[in-house]
């Protein structure tokens, strides 16, 4: 993990990106995102999520968004989305990509993300 301020690790995420450009290896980095950018909101001794859908103009169709998730401590969430683009003269193929979020609220371990999540959330539409 980077050396980062304090006030800051609330909102420090692990980034893992793969590309069919770099034969899908992983390249990973750390990011601070500004409050509020991953749907994350603390009440009730629970933690709220609800991913935002970003670009729109990328979703596949899909009847609705399903609800936040309310965590309690030492729970976690993996939740899927994914997203399909074409050029806007249509003379490039497709492109799509898949968002995978692993949240956990509370203390976590180095291994936690690499078990079963309390919650799954499959936002995935057809790319079809």
């Amino acid at each position: 993990m980077p050396s980062v301020h304090p006030a800051h690790l609330a909102h420090l995420v692990h980034l893992v990106r793969m590309g069919e450009a770099d034969g899908f290896a992983p390249r990973e980095g750390w990011e601070v995102l500004p409050p509020g950018a991953l749907g994350l909101r603390e009440a009730d001794g629970r933690l709220r999520v609800l991913p935002p859908v970003e670009p729109l103009y990328g979703l596949p169709p899909r009847a609705r968004r399903p609800p936040a998730v309310r965590l309690a401590p030492g729970q976690w969430v993996r939740w899927q989305l994914n997203y399909r683009f074409s050029s806007a003269a249509g003379v490039r193929d497709w492109s799509y990509w898949l968002d995978t979020f692993n949240i956990a609220y509370g203390p976590a371990g180095p291994g936690l993300f690499l078990t079963e999540p309390t919650v799954l959330v499959d936002e995935c539409g057809p790319v079809r």
